[in-house]
Parts: C-alpha cells; sequence; structure tokens
C-alpha cells in the first residue's frame, strides 16, 4: 500500500478542493493519505511518504508563502534525501496563469525528485472536470 503526502495551502478554499479531490482519488485507489496544510507539513512528512501532492494558488505569479516555507523549513533536511521521490505539483489560479505551480516543480525539479505527470490547475473555482482530473491523479499517485 502506498503512503502518500498531500501538501497545499488555500485561502479561499479553491486549492484545497483540489487536495481533497486527490486524497478522494488516492484513498478509494488503496492509498493511505496524509493530507496536510502546508503550515503544518514538516520534513519528516515528506521523507516518510512514498509519493508526494503539492497544491499552491498562484500569488502574484509565484507559490503561496505558506508553502515556500514549507520548503525553507525542509531544505536543510530533505534536500539531498529526495532524490526521483515521485511528486506532482497542482493549484489554482485566478488571471496570473500556472506560474505558481511552475516555481513548486522548480524546487522539486532541484531537489531531484521526480515529475510523475503534467500539473492540474484550475482557474479560480475548480469545475467538475478540474476535481475529476484531481481524482485520477490520486488514483495515479496510489498506483505508482
Amino acid at each position: 500500500m502506498k503512503n502518500l503526502l498531500i501538501i497545499y495551502h488555500s485561502q479561499t478554499g479553491n486549492t484545497e478542493a483540489m487536495a481533497r479531490a486527490i486524497s478522494e482519488g488516492a484513498g478509494a485507489a488503496g492509498a493511505t493519505v496524509a493530507l496536510k496544510k502546508a503550515v503544518d507539513a514538516n520534513d519528516k512528512d515528506i521523507l516518510d511518504c512514498d509519493a508526494v501532492a503539492i497544491g499552491t494558488p498562484n500569488y502574484f505569479s509565484y507559490m503561496a508563502g505558506m508553502v515556500k516555507d514549507f520548503f525553507d523549513r525542509a531544505w536543510p533536511t530533505v534536500r539531498e534525501k529526495m532524490a526521483d521521490k515521485p511528486y506532482v505539483a497542482f493549484g489554482s489560479y485566478g488571471g496570473g496563469g500556472t506560474v505558481a505551480i511552475e516555481t513548486v516543480e522548480r524546487i522539486c525539479d532541484n531537489m531531484h525528485m521526480k515529475r510523475i505527470c503534467e500539473p492540474v490547475s484550475a482557474q479560480r473555482q475548480p469545475t467538475p472536470e478540474n476535481l475529476a482530473e484531481c481524482k485520477e491523479l490520486g488514483k495515479k499517485l496510489a498506483q505508482l
């Protein structure tokens, strides 16, 4: 059974809805899922999981400060231990596009993590189609 971690930040609930859909899909596929707000996640969480999904809204063309804070807190411990750990990024945005998701991917790539698929994004409130895509993403994570 896969042990998955979903880290996210959300103020409006849009990215949280996506995180919950990923969790639902992974759980339905038999994975054990830890769903954590970025402020509550730590280095042990990401070291102990088999795969991770990291979600952020787009704030000023960058990831949410709490997601960056998570990376800053975890970096000293995890930076040399993340090679080939599967990850995917996801998130919501207003008019600024998906650049925040790209910043998450850049950090993960610098830690030599392995991106398993294209990120999932939603403009503002996720549509039923976006949430279905998130559930499928959760299933894919569980089947790695």
